[in-house]
């Protein structure tokens, strides 16, 4: 049973309570916890994550943004001593605080999920692998292939990141109060080497984000509404042999990629 003394969920804050240990016990068996290791765990809410991590982990640095919720869970401090409890926004916490190797395992709050995902992500030569509850759908999203619907910007992204795989769902009866979503586990794997320079991965990122900006448009003239001249993006379809007609939900990583070495060289 939860403690009887934490707050009401705060819907303003998206809270939605994980109640299911059996669950608890599979997440933390995908995050390959040691001993030594050091975890960030984002969102502990009243803590049932957070108690299974502890006694897995050398260290836990725990973010949660509630007040009310972190004055209930320092007041537990003592059954968790390897925990450090941050009252603080996962969006500005800093991240380079956190020693590299640290693993992230977190239920995210969906409403803040997709920018606090590519937060993490940025900050991902920190983070060996991450382990988070996610809505379903943005779960589907990371894992699409290409030629779906549910192909877009943040499976390009993210694909680019880290070698990503579901791994299981979770049911709405496994948190109070229950969600109107379903929600899934996505264990997610940090590529060593993604392959850009930083420079040229803010190129790739904002030719991947033109690319998908107009959807029911071509690749070519999805990127000329987003400023690109059509003369250089045909040109460099060509040089790839790419169609003229392609569209951005056809291409793979590796094809924007290298659509981004080609724009580079002919800048």
């Amino acid at each position: 049973m939860l403690p009887s003394d934490f707050p009401p969920a705060n819907k303003r804050l998206g809270q939605n309570f994980l109640i299911d240990h059996n669950i608890v016990r599979k997440i933390v068996a995908a995050a390959d916890i040691g001993q030594d290791s050091t975890v960030l765990e984002v969102g502990p809410g009243r803590g049932i994550l957070t108690e299974a991590l502890s006694a897995a982990a050398g260290r836990v640095v725990a973010v949660e943004i509630d007040p009310l919720l972190c004055q209930m869970l320092e007041n537990r401090q003592a059954k968790w001593p390897n925990v450090e409890f941050i009252c603080a926004d996962a969006l500005s916490y800093p991240l380079d605080q956190l020693p590299v190797g640290t693993i992230v395992v977190a239920n995210l709050p969906y409403y803040v999920s997709t920018p606090l995902l590519f937060r993490l992500l940025d900050a991902r030569r920190r983070f060996p692998r991450l382990v988070l509850m996610l809505q379903e759908e943005v779960v589907d999203r990371l894992v699409a292939k290409p030629g779906g619907s549910e192909y877009g910007v943040l499976s390009v992204m993210a694909q680019y990141a880290a070698d990503i795989h579901k791994s299981f769902r979770v049911s709405a009866q496994c948190f109070r109060p229950r969600p109107e979503v379903g929600s899934a586990v996505v264990r997610l794997l940090v590529r060593e080497r993604s392959g850009l320079t930083a420079e040229a991965e803010r190129e790739f990122r904002l030719l991947v984000k033109a690319a998908f900006a107009h959807r029911r448009k071509t690749l070519i003239n999805s990127l000329r509404d987003e400023g690109y001249l059509v003369s250089r993006a045909t040109d460099v379809l060509n040089r790839l042999g790419f169609p003229l007609n392609a569209r951005a939900e056809t291409l793979s990583v590796s094809d924007f990629i290298a659509l981004t070495g080609q724009f580079r060289e002919t800048n």
